[in-house]
């Protein structure tokens, strides 16, 4: 019985030496990260400020697990770190810690349920395994059902944006600051992005690669195709009001013909429960006090 625990205190030292082994290396940071970092709103700095005024589980615990949990990321493979990354950042999940936090959640998950069940109930090897398998994926349920409400604000939200990015660069404002008037104006997803790109440009970086990296970023198709638009705009010199005009007619049509198509699939979706549960209770219904009937004359 002693052995789980003596598995789950190897397995914490293992990671604590790998972390320790990673940390000898210096930091590397690319330009996206300082950009990010230094691109900080008077909102965010006085959010920091009131953070350093809070209690102290307050201000050392975030700082500390952040930088464990960054630790962890260092440890993966670098293919896999940034499939992962790019992944996480298409759910919301930004920073360096975002990578090392999955992970950590994904082997707590897969692991704490099983050794918990092996001291507590007597499961044999494929209950456990199947339990650690359970646990492993459900971070990445978690994820996927992240990137999808994600994608369907994106959806909802973008036809509008276009509009007042269209009208605002008609009344004479330019790209830039039409995107600033979208940030202030709007609300979710797509007006903190926007808020984002002005600040990376305001940093020195250049529009094509901050609208590069919002599409990377939010991983849909239609923002990449608006954004692979205002590039080829911006490089032939074409107007913008009109390029953005086009664009939101697109997205438009494209959201319905998608509702077309899943009114279109509807019936057979009901299909199942109709089957399943309304006609055997219809059938109950209409045949079952004739059925009693012939029941009471056979006896």
């Amino acid at each position: 019985m002693l052995y789980p625990a003596v598995l789950c205190i190897f397995l914490f030292a293992l990671f604590l030496g790998l972390s320790l082994l990673g940390k000898g290396g210096a930091e590397k940071i690319n330009v996206m990260q300082r950009l990010g970092r230094a691109a900080v709103s008077a909102e965010g700095a006085e959010e920091e400020e009131e953070g350093l005024k809070g209690s102290f589980s307050a201000r050392v615990l975030p700082p500390l697990f952040n930088g464990f949990f960054a630790l962890l990321a260092g440890l993966l493979p670098g293919e896999i770190s940034a499939k992962r990354e790019k992944k996480l950042k298409q759910a919301g999940f930004g920073g360096e810690a975002a990578a090392g936090a999955f992970f950590a959640a994904k082997l707590l998950l897969g692991t704490v349920p099983v050794l918990l069940a092996r001291l507590f109930l007597p499961l044999g090897v494929p209950a456990l395994l199947l339990l650690f398998l359970l646990g492993w994926s459900l971070p990445e349920l978690y994820l996927a059902g992240c990137r999808r409400r994600r994608e369907e604000e994106i959806e909802r939200t973008l036809p509008d944006t276009l509009d007042l990015l269209t009208v605002s660069v008609e009344a004479g404002l330019g790209f830039d600051s039409a995107m600033l008037k979208v940030a202030e104006k709007g609300r979710g997803i797509l007006a903190d992005e926007f808020r984002r790109v002005v600040k990376e440009n305001k940093m020195g970086k250049s529009r094509r690669d901050s609208l590069r990296d919002l599409a990377a970023r939010l991983g849909n198709e239609n923002v990449s195709s608006f954004v692979g638009s205002m590039i080829q705009a911006e490089q032939l010199g074409v107007s913008f009001a009109n390029v953005l005009r086009l664009q939101a007619e697109q997205v438009r049509k494209r959201r319905k013909q998608r509702v077309e198509e899943a009114a279109l699939k509807a019936p057979v979706k009901m299909l199942l429960p109709l089957v399943l549960f309304i006609f055997p209770t219809i059938f109950i219904v209409l045949l079952g006090p004739a059925v009693l009937q012939i029941m009471a004359i056979f006896q």
